[in-house]
């Protein structure tokens, strides 16, 4: 027999997964975004237009970061953040104004930024969300294990 206080529990879990979910699409969404100028906003400026694949590709990461943040993992919580944390910076890097990026144009200057980095950028786009996509798979195959029959493989 199910008892308020099961159904209680299970309400609040289920509900804080979604609101980790979206605090962590919030924040990917404000980490990639903002500073890319992708979204537009008055802090930061680009001095290239932003491409037509830089949207899809910011979807994609928020949506994903927001899948990871939700599925809740066993054991240690934190096992695969630097997989998501790196991706996302990857993202960044590769949705970013070519120009903007401080050390490729201080590596390449700008014509090579532009003429380099910049077609780059897409294949550093597919790899980011293939390695987030990645990330939420591992931690969706290890959602509901125990400590007893969780391996380490993948963590």
């Amino acid at each position: 027999m199910v008892s308020v206080r099961d159904v209680v529990i299970s309400t609040w879990t289920g509900s804080w997964r979604w609101q980790r979910g979206l605090l962590g699409a919030a924040l990917s969404a404000a980490a990639v975004g903002l500073p890319t100028d992708v979204i537009d906003n008055p802090l930061f400026a680009r001095m290239t237009p932003v491409r037509w694949w830089e949207y899809p590709v910011l979807m994609a990461t928020v949506v994903l970061t927001g899948l990871w943040a939700g599925i809740r993992q066993c054991g240690d919580n934190a096992a695969g953040s630097g997989r998501a944390i790196g991706s996302s910076l990857l993202s960044a890097l590769a949705v970013g104004c070519p120009v903007c990026n401080k050390i490729a144009v201080s590596l390449l200057g700008v014509s090579g930024a532009l003429g380099i980095w910049a077609p780059v950028q897409p294949i550093l786009a597919v790899l980011s969300v293939l390695l987030l996509a990645t990330a939420v798979v591992v931690r969706w195959r290890r959602r509901d294990c125990t400590t007893e029959t969780c391996s380490t493989v993948g963590a």
